[in-house]
């Protein structure tokens, strides 16, 4: 790995990459989302178990979440890239903020961070997630109860 050195295009790429994933997780687009992953993504996080495949991300993650915060949104200024020297693999590590939502409807800062490990076929292809481990920072309560309805 070329570690924080990444080129400077791959890191605006997968800059834009967590730019758009943060637009579909705050519009509850599941459909729009997919899009950015591989079919036999891994993922874990605070809520669940590791799960293999983007149908079980999207069941047993996604739809668990998304609908019950709001503002979801990378601090991509906190971004940090690196990109294997063939240039088909690559991580990003980023820091998020959201809203959750407490029983009585009160809302609470709801922050956390992620990694996303990449994948391609070969350099200037698009990016695609192949693991994922989104966790809330220590002491964030691990509920939220909004109910947000699913865009497509």
């Amino acid at each position: 790995m070329v570690g924080y050195e990444a080129p400077a295009r791959e890191v605006e790429a997968i800059r834009d990459w967590f730019a758009a994933w943060h637009g579909h997780v705050d519009a509850v687009n599941f459909t729009a989302a997919r899009t950015l992953f591989e079919e036999d993504v891994i993922g874990f996080g605070t809520f669940m178990d590791t799960v293999s495949g983007l149908d079980g991300l999207e069941q047993r993650q996604w739809r668990a979440i998304w609908p019950t915060i709001e503002g979801f949104q990378f601090n991509l200024d906190t971004l940090r890239v690196g990109v294997s020297k063939d240039g088909c693999l690559a991580f990003g590590v980023v820091t998020w903020d959201s809203t959750g939502f407490h029983k009585d409807g009160s809302r609470y800062p709801r922050p956390g961070r992620a990694t996303v490990v990449f994948g391609r076929a070969g350099p200037g292809d698009p990016w695609k997630g192949l693991h994922t481990h989104i966790s809330l920072n220590p002491g964030t309560p691990q509920s939220s109860h909004g109910d947000r309805p699913e865009t497509r």
